[in-house]
């Protein structure tokens, strides 16, 4: 087993600590390490108050390796990370005057003085290095103290991803003590974790492997860690064994995503796709467009959520939804239809249902959810009943069955698949 380097993590701020805001940089920057063969030792949540911030920077100084600090770097008097820095090295802080003219050169820029509290953002201690921002006022900085290096960086997402993908995240690497070990994932959809667990625990891998799981609703990422010096005949047995036990419920190889997936898909088979999306109300075309180049494939996207919007813009007759409801398996195909027909796509893919937590029915309740895949040789449709975990979610599962149904068209698979959390109330396909 590697020796792994110990990275610690402090969040700065009374709105995280008191949970005004969700601590998503810390999140993200565990996620971020862990897909580098990097892993975070532990975090800490420390409020705006001088002496906690010193006794958190010491502390981690001497249980740590690298020290991430997240916050407290603007120009008000409650931004406090530089001056409790500076007690903890028992060291003054000084003005570093070359970020003071690059602040005041981005204010001349857009034809402002710089306030006189941004100069605050250039007071740092003497000995520290300082770590460039091209997107935000506040630099970083870092400097060793005990056993430790730490890492000063901005609160504003945008800006501490930035500065972490570009500047920190080169560092550890090339300080991590020995060579990270490959992660490899496997991204599944319509199994429980336990489900999977089951599945995956006869396969025999090599020592120094370990097989995990990470919950993501609406999908479970299976993983693989190992390090170059296993037997590599040995993990390419377990990782052709995972494939194999994953079967039809494997979404994607290398956790590319959903999109990803879809568009790689689409591109490779040289079709056209559109959407009529009522429920889930254009979360599915968000996806998509969410990938560069989704437009070679993606044309269209309909958001109908009224009955009138399905009639006026998918020319779906107002009898049809009166005598059989707007959440109906012969809605979901007119809406299907429609959608290939005025986008002139070879597929297109509709979703009608009811997220709650309102206008659930004995017969329909909350979750219930029709689904349809337009194709050239007909429609594949179902009405499912998707678990009410709530609205966001019963949006999230349904956007994830939408695609999964055309993955599996696309991939030659069973099109109407089996999902062990979810009931299959009618179905129909071609013919």
């Amino acid at each position: 087993m590697m020796d792994q380097l110990r990275i610690a993590m402090i969040s700065t701020g009374d709105e995280v600590l008191q949970g005004d805001i969700v601590d998503t940089n810390a999140a993200w920057l565990s996620q971020l390490l862990n897909d580098h063969g990097l892993q975070m030792s532990w975090r800490l949540t420390v409020a705006d108050d001088l002496e906690a911030l010193q006794q958190a920077f010491l502390y981690a100084s001497q249980h740590a390796e690298v020290v991430i600090v997240n916050g407290g770097l603007g120009p008000t008097t409650d931004d406090l990370s530089a001056e409790a820095a500076s007690l903890a090295l028992n060291e003054p802080l000084v003005e570093f005057v070359d970020w003071t003219r690059v602040m005041e050169s981005r204010y001349a820029q857009r034809g402002r003085v710089m306030p006189e509290s941004n100069r605050k953002q250039a007071m740092l201690p003497g000995c520290a290095q300082l770590i460039d921002n091209p997107v935000g006022s506040a630099c970083g900085f870092r400097f060793p103290l005990g056993s430790a290096e730490l890492f000063f960086t901005p609160g504003v997402p945008s800006e501490f991803k930035y500065m972490v993908e570009h500047f920190i995240l080169p560092v550890l690497q090339d300080i991590a003590r020995s060579e990270a070990p490959t992660i490899e994932r496997w991204l599944t959809f319509g199994l429980s974790e336990s489900k999977l667990s089951d599945a995956l625990n006869p396969i025999k891998l090599p020592a120094g492997a370990v097989l995990g799981y990470r919950s993501a609703m609406p999908s479970i990422e299976v993983k693989l860690k190992y390090t170059a010096g296993l037997p590599q005949p040995d993990i390419a047995s377990a990782k052709q064994q995972i494939t194999d036990l994953l079967g039809e419920n494997l979404f994607c190889h290398h956790n590319q995503g959903f999109a990803a997936e879809i568009q790689r898909l689409m591109l490779r088979h040289g079709k056209t796709l559109s959407l009529a999306e009522s429920c889930t109300g254009g979360m599915i075309a968000a996806q998509l467009v969410e990938q560069s180049g989704s437009s070679a494939y993606f044309l269209r996207g309909y958001v109908t959520y009224s009955n009138s919007a399905k009639s006026e813009d998918l020319g779906i007759p107002e009898a049809l939804i009166e005598q059989h409801g707007a959440v109906s398996l012969e809605v979901a195909e007119a809406m299907a239809k429609g959608a290939r027909k005025q986008a002139r796509t070879d597929f297109a893919v509709a979703v009608t249902g009811i997220a709650g937590p309102d206008g659930g029915s004995e017969q329909k309740p909350v979750g219930t959810v029709g689904f349809s895949l337009a194709t050239s040789q007909g429609c594949y449709s179902q009405m499912l009943r998707l678990p009410n975990r709530g609205r966001t979610l019963i949006r999230e599962i349904a956007a994830a069955m939408a695609l999964d149904m055309l993955r599996r068209f696309l991939n030659g698979e069973t099109v109407l698949g089996d999902y062990e959390f979810i009931q299959r109330v009618e179905e129909r396909r071609p013919g």
